[in-house]
């Protein structure tokens, strides 16, 4: 049986590690809330992904349910799109191993997530955080999905999964797998820090006050804008004014971003003024912004059985797409299905 490719379907996964921030919700997830309306969404908590570092098994079911709440709460409708954890789609891990038969090593040597995640210490790291990109193909093909949303630094992921769709779609002379398309969004994809306008705010980072978290409340986050690092110069009328002031660029990426304004809008309505009065208004945008979305996460966080009923649904909706999909695939690679 050949199942038709999809005309727009997206798959994107975000890891279960809790902590999700401004970073996360400005670059993916509300992007991912706004795709609803064009695509047919499938939405991952990608557990299998995070075990390939060690991970706590309580923190883990726990932060699995706080990201799908994260993601509901940022107007993902689970009646519209499919949300699920990885883990529950047992065709996301057959299929990666098929790839991992398909896929070249000199293909995941050249990945340099690897190389950041296993640092000097390679001998120590895991298989599966070596062969990770053959998973991340795996999840975005055992859909037939076309579009996948990434930031600029995952793109060198992507291109491999094209690689691999394009390497078995050759090897066994088929028409299989789309060769999947990149959506990148443009401006304040990539949040930085507010401690360091040259590193990217990350949950990992050790000092909380280099992030907002989407649990902060409105307290918190008008302390760490306050406490944000900026320089001792005014705000520029243009974006070309920004050149070599990092910190000046972040925090007003993330005011254009949350105001939905490009950059040049946002310097042209504070040109001159002082970071005191621009971190009074990026407060107040910021809280109007995020109170609500931190609200319903804090309700949902309240009722753990009904995110746990959409990660049921959604995987048995998810599982039902995959399914002759994996079969498929099945029968192009010679497997023996009595």
């Amino acid at each position: 049986m050949t199942v038709p490719i999809p005309n727009q379907r997206i798959f994107s996964g975000v890891q279960p590690t809790g902590n999700l921030h401004l970073g996360n919700y400005l670059g993916a997830i509300r992007n991912w809330a706004r795709l609803q309306d064009e695509y047919e969404c499938i939405y991952c908590m990608v557990d299998l992904h995070a075990i390939t570092m060690p991970q706590d098994p309580v923190e883990l079911r726990a932060s699995t349910r706080e990201v799908a709440a994260s993601l509901l709460a940022a107007g993902i409708d689970p009646a519209d799109s499919i949300v699920f954890n990885q883990s529950q789609v047992p065709a996301h891990a057959e299929l990666a191993w098929i790839f991992n038969c398909v896929a070249r090593l000199g293909w995941l040597n050249r990945m340099t997530q690897f190389k950041e995640k296993a640092g000097k210490d390679r001998d120590n790291a895991s298989a599966g955080l070596y062969t990770y990109p053959a998973l991340m193909a795996a999840d975005i093909m055992v859909y037939k999905a076309t579009h996948v949303p990434v930031g600029e630094d995952q793109k060198q992921h992507l291109e491999l999964t094209r690689d691999v769709a394009q390497s078995f779609n050759s090897q066994f002379g088929v028409e299989c797998f789309p060769l999947v398309e990149p959506l990148i969004y443009g401006e304040a994809t990539r949040v930085m820090s507010l401690r360091d306008g040259n590193s990217k705010m990350s949950k990992s980072e050790k000092s909380e006050m280099s992030r907002i978290n989407l649990t902060d409340d409105a307290d918190t986050i008008a302390r760490k804008i306050r406490k944000a690092r900026t320089d001792a110069e005014p705000l520029p009328g243009d974006p070309e004014g920004l050149e070599g002031r990092p910190e000046a660029l972040n925090l007003l990426g993330i005011y254009a971003s949350l105001d939905d304004a490009p950059v040049a809008d946002t310097c042209q309505h504070f040109a001159g003024a002082q970071f005191s009065a621009f971190k009074e208004a990026l407060t107040e945008l910021a809280v109007a912004k995020l109170a609500p979305v931190t609200g319903e996460m804090n309700r949902l966080r309240a009722d753990p059985g009904h995110v746990d009923e959409v990660l049921r649904q959604g995987a048995e909706r998810a599982a039902a797409l995959a399914e002759p999909i994996i079969r498929e695939v099945q029968d192009i690679v010679g497997f023996l299905r009595p």
